[in-house]
């Protein structure tokens, strides 16, 4: 094999071209991961673990790449991260308000994404498209923005009750959606959710929540050259060593000839890759 490389591996970096180009982060090391589609990879787990924050060696890993301690302390790991709703910033019980500041009081979008059928999901705006490559959408398109995280979280609540807000990443891995008219889809879910949006408002006034009507749809095309037709996951803390030839990439996943693993669950994990 040409590439042996060790390190903390960390999700995917991607670019957005005409097709999706996907880099492994091991430490300081990116490797490029297009040119070895068709070609042989292995990863071998080398049995350790360093939190992504304060670098403690941890036995296990929390929240995709933080120890215990961090993943109970810090706010990153809150539960209103995954569920935006539940913010209780104003309550004053954050974890650290100066990170909700910057990272939460900042412009949010909420979007459509077709991935495993047609999705609604919310993102602060630095990263697009990369939310939507990692969650494997072939299309999507923001319909909304507004000024806070908490804010997006409370469209997505009100929005999902006629639409899912989920991936079935089995299903995503199996092969690309079916094109939709995600301009269609959208006026569809809004007019169902007046009530609820009005209410959001009179809640926020007004200018808070801006209604994107003039957006272009995104489409992107991952480097898959066979997709499963079962999904196999592979897991390194059973299976310390994965390899196999990679038929593909799609989301946070790398699709092997052996099963699919993915990388983003293993953020912080010490492994030896080679190719």
């Amino acid at each position: 094999m040409s590439v042996s490389v060790s390190g903390h591996l960390a999700k995917m970096q991607v670019e957005l071209d005409q097709q999706v180009q996907y880099f492994l982060p091991l430490d300081d090391h990116r490797e490029p991961l297009n040119a070895l589609l068709g070609k042989q990879i292995r990863l071998e787990y080398l049995g350790d673990i360093h939190c992504v924050h304060c670098g403690r060696r941890s036995k296990k890993s929390f929240s995709q790449g933080y120890c215990y301690p961090c993943f109970t302390k810090l706010p990153q790991c809150d539960t209103c991260i995954m569920s935006p709703e539940k913010c209780h910033y104003e309550q004053g019980t954050c974890r650290d308000p100066s990170w909700g500041e910057e990272y939460c009081f900042t412009d949010h979008y909420v979007y459509l994404a077709n991935s495993s059928g047609v999705k609604v999901g919310i993102t602060r705006g630095s990263q697009i498209p990369i939310r939507w490559i990692d969650q494997g959408a072939t299309q999507a398109m923001p319909i909304f923005r507004v000024k806070s995280r908490y804010q997006a979280g409370l469209i997505e609540d009100c929005l999902r009750e006629h639409v899912a807000d989920r991936t079935h990443w089995q299903k995503m891995l199996k092969g690309n959606s079916d094109p939709v008219n995600l301009e269609e889809i959208r006026d569809s879910i809004i007019a169902k959710s007046e009530s609820g949006l009005s209410a959001i408002e009179q809640k926020f006034g007004l200018l808070a929540i801006q209604r994107l009507y003039h957006q272009k749809i995104v489409e992107i095309n991952f480097p898959v050259l066979e997709f499963p037709e079962k999904v196999k996951s592979l897991n390194f803390d059973k299976q310390p060593l994965v390899e196999g030839v990679l038929q593909g990439i799609k989301g946070q996943y790398l699709i092997l000839d052996t099963g699919v693993i993915n990388i983003r669950k293993f953020t912080a994990y010490n492994v030896q890759f080679s190719a």
